[in-house]
């Protein structure tokens, strides 16, 4: 018997040649896409069978970059002092936020900002995570809310020493091993584990050599890649000049931190040979065009000469269909030559990310069997054909969150219908309200 039979559903894969089949079946047993095609599901019994007449069914969508550290500050009424730049944005509101966290803030961020990806067919998030009050155990609590939701995902925390110097750095290190060496037991005793590890660094202007290199000795110890913001702002990229005699990624290369599990992000700021390096090493970029354009920090016009361009929303939530979106116009705003099918491309590479990032544990990004089962069902009323030569377009014009009815991960509904599965979403969020609250009056509190 099969866990999950999607019937009569129109397939439309979301990279390059962006198939469209029409009137499909697919059946999912355990984690993994079992059989795809017409009639596949004809005679096959199933615990859970959905219709999909009408509805169109696509890769689960990747968050490349998150901070879901960052879940409870919509609308945060604090008092701040002047942002007129970067790094005032950074110490009045972030920098203060972030040493505001607990266990119990972390916790319920994680919630929220998983509730609100798999209601936008979001199926991953790699989280980039900060809570300088509480790291030890911080990781754990970011994963127990991933996989109470049952989003998959992959955290790490933000090694810096902008707080409390060394001290603070070395504790962000032996927070991502502690975490990693957690995956690791995990999995030995057999668990099929949703969040992974990775090993966090704040950004090269808070970073010294030494953290440089306690970061590359956690990547080598724990096997895991490197998730961090560079040359986001022109402050990243002059402050490595100044004080190391170095283009940021000329330096990180020097600290053995640039491979193929490496995974950068924004990258404004970044000049062609540092891009034909980061390619060399074969670094994944992730580009985040909301929040660019929210803290005033450029726009990426270099993301065409990216080999492996992902696509993130550096706190912005996890609605991936709306990011693409304003990635896309965005860029042709800024005069650029890439049309839908190349944002569209880059999204679905955060799957390759997933695939890095769970070390050979499994092949996501196609409707196909032997692809583990990370799923959005769509109940998306096209106005015009959609065909394999305009899909993309479809995605990017066309489809919006609104559209999303039911999401799959890793072979389980935890949407469907529009309703979650795996948790009280109505208590989850009234408890978020009343911890957000907690945490503004102490944000409000501390002094940037």
């Amino acid at each position: 018997m099969a866990d999950i039979i999607i019937r009569n559903v129109r397939v439309m894969q979301t990279r390059p040649p962006f198939e469209v089949d029409e009137g499909v079946d697919v059946v999912i047993t355990g984690s993994l896409i079992e059989k795809v095609g017409k009639d596949a599901g004809k005679g096959i019994e199933a615990k859970t069978v959905i219709d999909g007449t009408g509805r169109t069914l696509i890769p689960g969508n990747v968050c490349a970059h998150h901070h879901y550290y960052s879940g409870l500050s919509r609308g945060m009424l604090i008092s701040a002092g002047p942002q007129t730049d970067f790094i005032q944005v950074l110490k009045e509101w972030w920098w203060r936020l972030d040493r505001a966290l607990d266990e119990e803030a972390c916790y319920y961020s994680s919630l929220i900002c998983s509730l609100d990806a798999i209601a936008a067919g979001t199926t991953t998030c790699i989280d980039h995570h900060a809570s300088p009050s509480y790291i030890k155990g911080s990781l754990s609590a970011i994963a127990r809310g991933m996989e109470e939701v049952g989003v998959r995902g992959a955290t790490c925390f933000e090694v810096t020493d902008r707080n409390r110097g060394m001290k603070e750095a070395k504790e962000g290190v032996e927070e991502n091993v502690r975490f990693a060496r957690e995956v690791d037991s995990r999995l030995e005793r057999g668990e099929d584990v949703l969040c992974e590890a990775m090993i966090g660094g704040h950004a090269p202007f808070t970073l010294p050599d030494e953290a440089l290199d306690m970061m590359a000795e956690a990547v080598s110890s724990t096997g895991r890649g490197m998730h961090l913001h560079v040359a986001e702002d022109k402050y990243d990229s002059v402050a490595s000049h100044h004080y190391h005699g170095d283009d940021i990624a000329v330096r990180l290369d020097k600290h053995h931190l640039l491979s193929d599990n490496t995974l950068l992000v924004h990258g404004v700021h970044l000049s062609d040979s540092e891009i034909d390096l980061i390619n060399e090493r074969g670094c994944f970029l992730a580009h985040n065009a909301r929040s660019n354009m929210n803290n005033h920090v450029g726009y990426t016009r270099r993301i065409p000469r990216v080999k492996k361009l992902v696509i993130g929303t550096d706190g912005c939530g996890g609605n991936m269909l709306e990011e693409i979106k304003i990635a896309f116009f965005k860029h042709k705003d800024e005069g650029g030559a890439w049309w839908p099918a190349d944002f569209v491309t880059a999204l679905n590479r955060g799957n390759d990310l997933v695939e890095s990032v769970f070390r050979g544990r499994g092949r996501w990004g196609r409707i196909e069997p032997g692809y583990k089962a990370d799923l959005a069902i769509l109940s998306y009323y096209a106005p015009t054909p959609i065909e394999s030569a305009n899909a993309a377009t479809h995605l990017v014009w066309g489809v919006s969150s609104n559209a999303v009815e039911s999401t799959i991960v890793n072979g389980r509904v935890v949407y469907r219908d529009r309703k979650f599965t795996t948790v009280d979403a109505d208590k989850v969020y009234e408890e978020a309200r009343r911890v957000a609250r907690r945490v503004w009056k102490i944000t409000d509190t501390i002094k940037a």
